[in-house]
């Protein structure tokens, strides 16, 4: 019974060392794969998306309103009830327009959001927010095609919260703000290396000078 008990244990821990290296071997792997993501990060690429869809959006919407006409949009805020429809229409456009072309780019996105985030709290509000949430609303489908009910505000808050996330985490690579950033940093540091430099300079200067005063010379040992 002994003998027979003894080879069940050495038959069950027979697999244990295999079950260790695939262990280790797994754990290995997974530092791996973080040490290179590590060397790597991709998280910090995430703002590139959004900057691209944001700024595209707004630039899109603003030159589909200059297509319709310089009256068409104006038109439509007069209907609205908002005051000053023709100077608040070309604001609009301009808003969407060069603070769309600014988040494309990534320069000055925190100053370029506020009036785009007012442009779109004003449309959610006055046009969208009767109509619910949903953007997309398929109430049939025809032989001249989809048929869609009126847009919600669930777009409008998905451009605030992609503004939000630009603002709070950065604009991410290839930004021109980043560059400009960078530049001033160099300009900054190269300004603040000469002072020092030219101090240097000076205190050798002095330092030669001193040592060569302070010299014992063959008079005066005679």
């Amino acid at each position: 019974m002994d003998t027979q008990f003894e080879a069940a244990e050495s038959h069950a821990a027979a697999p244990m060392p295999r079950r260790r290296a695939a262990d280790r071997a797994m754990h290995a792997l997974i530092a791996g794969r973080l040490e290179w993501l590590r060397r790597f990060p991709i998280a910090r690429w995430a703002p590139v998306p959004l900057r691209l869809i944001v700024g595209y959006g707004f630039m899109e919407h603003g030159f589909a309103k200059l297509a319709r006409g310089p009256d068409a949009f104006p038109a439509i805020l007069q209907a609205l009830g908002v005051p000053a429809p023709h100077l608040m229409g070309w604001l609009t456009i301009g808003v969407e327009i060069v603070g769309g072309l600014f988040v494309l780019l990534g320069a000055l996105i925190p100053l370029a959001s506020i009036p785009m985030a007012a442009v779109l709290l004003v449309a959610m509000i006055t046009v969208h927010l009767p109509y619910g949430f949903s953007s997309i609303k398929l109430q049939a489908v025809t032989a001249a095609g989809a048929q869609f009910g009126p847009p919600g505000f669930e777009t409008n808050l998905l451009y605030l919260a992609c503004l939000a996330a630009l603002v709070l985490g950065g604009s991410g690579p290839f930004a021109v703000g980043g560059l400009l950033a960078k530049r001033r940093k160099i300009a900054r540091s190269s300004s603040d290396a000469e002072p020092s430099a030219g101090c240097r300079g000076a205190g050798g200067l002095d330092g030669a000078t001193a040592r060569w005063t302070q010299r014992p010379t063959g008079r005066g040992l005679t």
